[in-house]
């Protein structure tokens, strides 16, 4: 008889107190795969959302403007000088340290053009660019080539046209091509057509009024991105779009450190229970240690016997406790991530075997003090009690 087949033994005599290690730690290891497969699956989404808000830099000409705002009124201001952005311009953000996380690059130019007697603003876009920078757009229709345009939802409303509409812009007849579904947002209200033949329509040549940057990763250095193209643009103001990715990367963040603060609460129970367990199961196989001692076993021999009972339970425990834990993050991430969609809890087997090596250890580590106190039985003592 081998000392893991008395190990095994002594599991399956007494199946209560193997329960309860087994539920010490299987509760604590379950625990932790939870939170953190649950924080993995946020963050995953966030990711995939911070993808879905297209541009996350913006550059604007520099101005000494004083815009009188408020609360989204316009009350006026004072223009005292106005710089434009030339188009060539936008080619040195090729050149920043961070080039290879751009995504797209979209210029933009605007101005207000007078159509059917409605005063609307025409913007002259990149569309290979902007569809990465608009994601969300639904186009009835298509994208206009030269000698079309695309009308947002309100603009075709207020000019009462749809696919296949003409309007004269200018003196020059474009064709509708499409209609954008409702944004809700100041797309809505405008013409769109290609770039290079907007800035005809509009007198400006070679000039922008604006462009727009997406830098489509979840690790990309935003702060670090916009200095750079500050820095290549120097009649230009570059601004960060990311308050609301940032205030939800923030939550994760706090939500992150209470779930590790909890699994290390949870995991001190468990480890409090097969401490607990170890020894009231040491105390109860005294006279079964004596005999063991009085045959011929050392010391080192009983620690290695209790040591692989609780490595079997607690490798069990390690297994059972990733399942039960990855079924748990399944049930709870529609709570978490708006509904679940973009959240995806995949099977991972590096936390899979986390959970299984963590539970070793913590197994191990509360049943040490048992097995060293068993390993130092006076078997005359304990054979005394027979």
């Amino acid at each position: 008889m081998t000392l893991g087949d008395i190990a095994i033994g002594n599991l399956r005599r007494r199946k209560g107190k193997a329960f309860f290690v087994l539920a010490g730690l299987l509760i604590g290891v379950s625990t932790v795969v939870a939170l953190l497969s649950l924080v993995t699956a946020m963050k995953e989404d966030i990711n995939h959302k911070l993808e879905m808000y297209g541009a996350n830099v913006l550059i604007v000409p520099k101005t000494e403007n004083l815009s009188l705002t408020y609360g989204g009124l316009s009350l006026g201001g004072v223009s005292f000088e106005m710089r434009e952005i030339k188009e060539e311009e936008l080619a040195n953000i090729a050149k920043i340290p961070n080039a290879n996380n751009v995504a797209a690059v979209g210029p933009m130019v605007l101005g207000p053009v007078t159509v059917g007697g409605r005063q609307l603003l025409m913007a002259g876009v990149d569309f290979q660019a902007f569809r990465v920078l608009r994601p969300w757009w639904v186009v009835k229709g298509q994208e206009p080539d030269d000698g079309g345009a695309l009308l947002g939802a309100e603009a075709a409303r207020l000019l009462g046209l749809a696919t296949g509409g003409r309007l004269t812009i200018n003196g020059r007849e474009l064709t509708v091509s499409g209609v954008l579904d409702v944004t809700g947002s100041q797309d809505d209200g405008l013409i769109f057509a290609p770039l290079a033949m907007t800035q005809e329509l509009l007198g400006k040549e070679g000039r922008i009024s604006m462009a727009e940057v997406a830098a489509l990763c979840s690790g990309c250095p935003i702060p670090e991105m916009v200095q750079q193209i500050s820095a290549v643009l120097p009649g230009a103001n570059v601004m960060a779009i990311q308050q609301v990715v940032k205030g939800r990367m923030e939550t994760l963040g706090h939500f992150e450190k209470f779930s590790y603060g909890i699994s290390g609460l949870v995991l001190l129970v468990g480890s409090l229970m097969v401490l607990v367990t170890m020894m009231g199961s040491v105390r109860e196989r005294t006279v079964e240690i004596g005999i063991f001692s009085a045959m011929g076993f050392r010391g080192s021999h009983v620690i290695r016997i209790i040591l692989m009972e609780a490595a079997i339970v607690a490798g069990l425990a390690g297994v059972l406790g990733y399942l039960l834990g990855f079924g748990a993050t399944k049930l709870l991430i529609p709570l978490f991530a708006e509904g679940g969609h973009g959240a995806h809890v995949a099977f991972d087997p590096i936390l899979a075997a986390g959970a299984f090596v963590l539970s070793l250890v913590v197994g191990l580590a509360a049943s040490s003090y048992p097995a060293f106190t068993a390993s130092r039985l006076d078997p005359n003592e304990a054979l005394r009690a027979l």
